[in-house]
């Protein structure tokens, strides 16, 4: 147990670095960490995920703030929707079955993998107006569909943040990843809400991995101004490949595809199958 408890911390501090880092990304293996190292339920682990994810946020976005790498009136107006998403889709996690929250997690993964080995070319900066109501309907789209992602799966959904900001607003890669990580604070605060009423979670479990991750932000945010952040990515995007693919292994052997939506919850974790 401790063997584990320690691995599982040691995961926490580098997905608080990717997220320091890179703005995105790491957010996506905080669950599948939850549940398959440190054993804990899946809809445990989603809570636990959004808090997480939360506060370390919101601390790696306020050191990109003291940079002057945060758009504040953007971030804000990219959470307006994000928030009321996030709300709402926390209450279907409790609809679907754990099987098919695995089989979202895992595709998303696959998805996030290669968006982070993806390189824009048009990646500079281009001109944004703020009074362009068609780049308005843009970001509040965008949003809303991250908000979703939050609230469902637990994940901060920065590796969708940081390219849409730069696309649809034309900032920079530096201020996108400081404002991505105040969206994905807001929206995790938002989708938390949502869970709670459901349920509680293991809080001192929480305040651990989030200390450590908070580590790893204050690393990542220091290094993102020091070293490129694209073998990261590369690397880091292999490295979640690997974590889908046995996600879904792990899963067709429990649960033997196809997945069942109105099969009911286990309360076992991985580990203790």
């Amino acid at each position: 147990m401790e063997i584990c408890l320690t691995a599982g911390l040691i995961l926490c501090a580098f997905i608080g670095i990717s997220l320091g880092l890179i703005g995105g990304g790491g957010s996506i293996l905080i669950i599948p960490v939850l549940v398959y190292v440190l054993g804990v339920d899946v809809h445990h682990a989603i809570d636990m995920s959004l808090t997480i994810v939360g506060v370390t946020s919101i601390i790696g976005a306020a050191l990109h703030n003291q940079r002057g790498a945060v758009k504040l009136k953007t971030g804000l107006l990219f959470s307006a929707t994000g928030t009321l998403s996030a709300y709402f889709s926390s209450r279907l996690t409790y609809l679907v079955s754990t099987a098919m929250l695995f089989l979202f997690i895992a595709i998303l993964m696959f998805f996030v993998a290669v968006m982070m080995l993806i390189r824009r070319k048009n990646s500079q900066d281009l001109p944004f107006q703020q009074g362009n109501n068609q780049n308005k309907l843009k970001i509040l789209s965008a949003g809303f569909v991250v908000g979703i992602l939050t609230g469902f799966l637990g994940i901060g959904g920065g590796f969708l943040v940081v390219p849409a900001l730069v696309l649809f607003c034309g900032i920079s890669m530096k201020d996108a990843i400081g404002t991505a990580l105040l969206i994905v604070s807001i929206d995790c605060c938002a989708g938390l809400i949502g869970h709670l009423r459901y349920g509680g979670f293991d809080l001192r479990l929480t305040m651990l991995a989030t200390m450590i991750a908070i580590d790893g932000t204050l690393i990542g945010a220091a290094l993102s101004h020091r070293i490129s952040p694209v073998s990261l990515k590369k690397w880091f995007a292999a490295f979640v490949i690997l974590v889908a693919i046995y996600i879904m292994v792990e899963n067709y052997t429990v649960h033997r595809l196809p997945y069942n939506i109105h099969q009911p919850h286990s309360e076992i974790s991985p580990r203790d199958r």
